[in-house]
């Protein structure tokens, strides 16, 4: 991939390992891996920023950090990766996980029940209902989510690493044909 272009806006090792923020981490931010651009690096970056961008809440960017350094895979391209879900994607992509999750624990993807109608007049008993249709949505969510958390981050990764090769092999060629 163009490494020149992507070292303009990154930073290096060696201003890292300076940074006061990095430094009260001690040695765990320190691994090459993390800050490196090779294709398996950044293909299992790309893969933790996939996988930990269905995270819920605000934990996304956490996941993707504590697994980078766990998995010794790109820190920078993790973090980045994972800002594909925001608040226009975020709704549709939990809906796909609840669907697939509904067809995993079903079998056959059983219509899902609609919430309860807002009832203002007995606002007690709505409460009530809204809260256990809210649970009802629990496991096929839970599952739905870890399935498309885990297909996203195969395809990420298998993406990069073919887009990686592909760029080399023309790269290669490039140059063959310039000596010729």
């Amino acid at each position: 991939m163009p490494r020149k272009f992507f070292r303009k806006y990154l930073p290096s090792h060696d201003s890292v390992k300076q940074n006061r923020h990095v430094a009260r981490f001690g040695a765990f931010l320190h691994h090459p891996n993390l800050w490196h651009l090779n294709r398996h690096s950044v293909a299992g970056g790309v893969a933790i920023g996939m996988f930990s961008g269905l995270v819920p809440g605000p934990f996304q960017m956490l996941t993707a950090a504590i697994l980078c350094v766990v998995l010794k895979v790109n820190l920078p391209v993790a973090l980045f990766t994972t800002l594909y879900t925001n608040p226009f994607t975020i709704g549709p992509l939990y809906l796909v996980a609840y669907q697939i999750g509904r067809l995993m624990v079903s079998g056959r993807g059983a219509p899902a029940t609609p919430p309860p109608d807002m009832d203002w007049s007995h606002l007690g008993a709505w409460m009530e209902a809204f809260a256990h249709w809210m649970l009802s949505l629990g496991k096929p969510l839970g599952i739905g989510l870890v399935a498309l958390a885990l297909a996203l981050a195969a395809l990420g990764y298998l993406l990069v690493q073919l887009a990686w090769r592909a760029y080399v092999i023309r790269a290669w060629r490039r140059r063959a044909q310039r000596r010729h």
